[in-house]
């Protein structure tokens, strides 16, 4: 059956009868039309999965240890795993994340968990997937602050990851090269999915998500969140304009506007998928949401113009949990990393 049936199945069954089934304190919005859910980018695929081919599993295994590896940053204290803690569903629980001596970046880190299913990546959607996404902060002076020349030369300066380069891109002349550096990091964020009961709901098991899940499934579409994240992914699939009817409170981050210079862009941002939302506060690209029920309420003084009573808040939130999958815990475990010798680089902090 394709995503597209699964979809429109699960969420028949899922706002059929939800009137009978669980009881809301609060009113509820009236229905706001919806959106073409299908457009989205495809469910995640669960973590259990048959065994890679060979090279893709080397690819998979090198770009874990990558993931880990501290002395691809100029300091060597900063790796990707610093601001996408894996233990912590990808985040590092900070307003915006720390970089290069300690410099505080603008714009906090999303999850990096169901990230290769998005549309386009970072949050102004300067990338087009994870493969060159994963190159992005390695070299930016307010994050790991390397550049291309230093990460090869302290790759190359070990031989287990001269030899892992080379099963995970045999064939290539090059195999220990910037670009599959993101490859290979690629290649593991691309097995980082946390499947949940949503999950199982869309696949036409009804009874995945209890009466007051459903419930505030009704009014998570009801009040019109689901304009914006819709589909699988509840999110993920588009541009949005934050602060689209009340002036976002901080303009000092214009989006995509910095990217392209065309005025429909200011203020304009990538929806995030709101999958394992409750475990990734603060939220927004400015972190301005400590917790999930003012982020709820911001987005809709906002974005949908109205103050959402308590009672819908609520039973949002609750809905929302049924998003939250486990994580891969044997996949995501710190990695042995070769040992420097002394040809590796030292670390550098001006």
């Amino acid at each position: 059956m394709s995503t597209r049936s699964l979809w429109i199945m699960g969420l028949v069954m899922g706002l059929g009868g939800l009137a009978c089934e669980g009881r809301h304190d609060g009113p509820v919005a009236t229905a706001a039309p919806e959106p073409d859910p299908t457009e989205s980018a495809p469910a995640p695929t669960a973590p259990e999965m048959p065994a890679a081919p060979p090279i893709q599993a080397a690819r998979e295994q090198l770009g874990r240890m990558l993931f880990f590896e501290a002395r691809l940053s100029k300091p060597q204290t900063i790796s990707c795993n610093s601001c996408h803690d894996l233990q912590h569903y990808g985040v590092d629980g900070r307003r915006t994340a720390l970089g290069f001596k300690g410099r505080q970046g603008r714009r906090n880190a999303p999850s990096v968990y169901n990230a290769a299913s998005k549309f386009r990546q970072f949050w102004d959607g300067r990338s087009p997937n994870v493969e060159a996404q994963a190159l992005g902060p390695i070299v930016s002076p307010a994050e790991m602050a390397s550049t291309p020349q230093r990460v090869l030369a302290t790759l190359r300066s070990m031989p287990e990851y001269v030899e892992r380069f080379g099963q995970a891109f045999p064939g290539d002349p090059n195999p220990v090269s910037f670009a599959n550096v993101g490859r290979a990091i690629g290649a593991f964020e691309r097995r980082l999915v946390t499947t949940s009961r949503w999950d199982r709901f869309l696949k036409g098991e009804r009874d995945a998500l209890t009466a007051a899940e459903k419930q505030g499934m009704k009014v998570f579409y009801g009040v019109g969140c689901a304009l914006c994240h819709f589909g699988p992914q509840v999110g993920a699939a588009s541009f949005q304009k934050v602060g689209r009817i009340q002036a976002w409170p901080n303009q000092a981050d214009q989006g995509r506007f910095e990217l392209t210079g065309s005025e429909e862009d200011r203020m304009v941002f990538q929806v995030p998928s709101l999958r394992n939302v409750t475990h990734t506060a603060p939220y927004f690209h400015d972190g301005s949401a400590a917790t999930l029920d003012e982020a709820i309420r911001m987005m809709g003084r906002y974005q949908l113009g109205t103050e959402l009573a308590t009672g819908d808040v609520a039973a949002i939130k609750v809905f929302l949990e049924s998003l939250s999958g486990e994580l891969p815990k044997d996949l995501i475990a710190r990695p042995h990393l070769p040992a420097s010798t002394a040809g590796t680089p030292g670390p550098e902090q001006e």
